[in-house]
């Protein structure tokens, strides 16, 4: 797919905040009858601007509202290492977010859980399988601002 235009990045902004609008009401919305906005939508899906769809689930009613930031340094940077901490982190459902990092930390993590208790279960799970040299826990008090939105203004517009 090209350069995306107005009416593509109407879509995506659209469907970032809600994925589930009728196609006739997304339409409308941004300026489109529906078969055209229909088309752009499936090529937006295979272009793979639109990855997913998926619902944004409520945290608190399903007692995974304590928010805990693990910071990792390690002594080791092999690819080996590497391919290991991610195995070891992946089919851990509490964690949300994983990211390598430049600057004073080398991994940082994102877990969601009910309790300090369920976090200190995780933080075992995690230890057993792998080696970390430092781990640092933040948990966060209040969440000022969390968004899924991708921030559009940055694309470059077809003319």
């Amino acid at each position: 797919m090209a350069k995306l235009d107005a009416f593509d990045l109407r879509i995506l902004a659209r469907l970032q905040e809600d994925a589930s609008l009728p196609l006739a009401e997304l339409a409308e919305a941004v300026g489109l009858s529906s078969t055209p906005c229909w088309r752009r939508v499936q090529k937006l899906e295979a272009a793979g601007y639109i990855r997913k769809r998926v619902a944004l689930l409520d945290r608190a009613k399903l007692q995974a509202d304590v928010t805990v930031f693990i910071a990792v340094k390690t002594a080791r940077h092999s690819m080996e290492w590497l391919e290991r901490f991610h195995a070891a982190v992946h089919d851990l459902p509490e964690i949300v977010d994983f990211y390598r990092m430049s600057g004073e930390i080398d991994y940082l993590l994102k877990a969601c859980v009910p309790d300090i208790a369920a976090y200190d279960a995780l933080y075992k799970k995690l230890i057993s399988r792998i080696d970390l040299n430092d781990v640092t826990s933040m948990f966060a008090m209040e969440e000022l601002k969390s968004t899924t939105a991708i921030p559009l203004g940055f694309v470059e517009r077809a003319s």
